[in-house]
């Protein structure tokens, strides 16, 4: 029986992916596509018809939702300490916060990418730049939970780290990082310098190279 395998483009939402994977030591196949797939790798349409990224192949399971993925790969040889499970201390908010970072987190993100930047030229900024200051307003929720904490549930780094994680990270990368607060910079700085993340990072990108 061969292991998962996920299909993904360098630094997109499937980063959660890779870097659970890499943080629960689960061996994946990684399949790196280009961007945006739908359009330059048409044959991945076979596999998943919505055409998004990440996809994640385990025999017969298949999960589209990055967080979802992530929170699978921590916890599919049995709970490790990268999930909370039922009965644990911050088992509610383990949850809260792996389902806040995509539903509502990196959403206005996207919507910013799109209009701000991808149709700037359809006269659409304007909403973008909206939707920055939604996300922006939105980080009040891990800035307080933050404040006497290092990571955000059960005083350890869990999978609601990497999916709020990423979020962050992707705020630097599209030049949104300016609304951020200092302390949530500074979080993100101890996530990004975990060797996991390094490793995972280092993967996409030899994979991004070699398409």
């Amino acid at each position: 029986m061969t292991g998962p395998v996920l299909y993904t483009c360098a630094g997109s939402r499937g980063m959660r992916a890779t870097w659970a994977a890499e943080e629960a030591g689960v061996d994946i196949d990684l399949v790196l596509l280009p961007f945006p797939p739908r359009h330059l790798a048409p044959e991945f349409m076979a596999l998943n018809p919505l055409g998004t990224v990440p996809l994640l192949i385990d025999g017969e399971t298949r999960l589209t939702e990055s967080c979802a993925i992530a929170h699978y790969l921590a916890t599919r040889d049995g709970y490790t300490d990268l999930a909370i499970g039922p009965g644990e201390p911050d088992y509610g908010e383990y949850c809260d916060f792996t389902h806040h970072a995509d539903a509502t987190l990196t959403f206005p993100q996207t919507v910013f990418l799109r209009f701000a930047l991808f149709e700037k030229d359809k006269g659409l900024a304007e909403a973008g730049h909206a939707y920055a200051k939604w996300f922006h307003k939105r980080l009040i929720k891990i800035e307080q939970r933050l404040a006497q904490r290092e990571y955000l549930c059960a005083d350890r780094f869990t999978v609601a780290d990497i999916c709020v994680g990423y979020a962050l990270i992707l705020a630097e990368r599209v030049g949104l990082d300016e609304g951020v607060p200092a302390a949530i910079k500074e979080y993100r700085a101890r996530l990004t310098g975990r060797a996991s993340y390094q490793r995972a990072y280092a993967r996409e990108d030899a994979g991004r190279r070699a398409i």
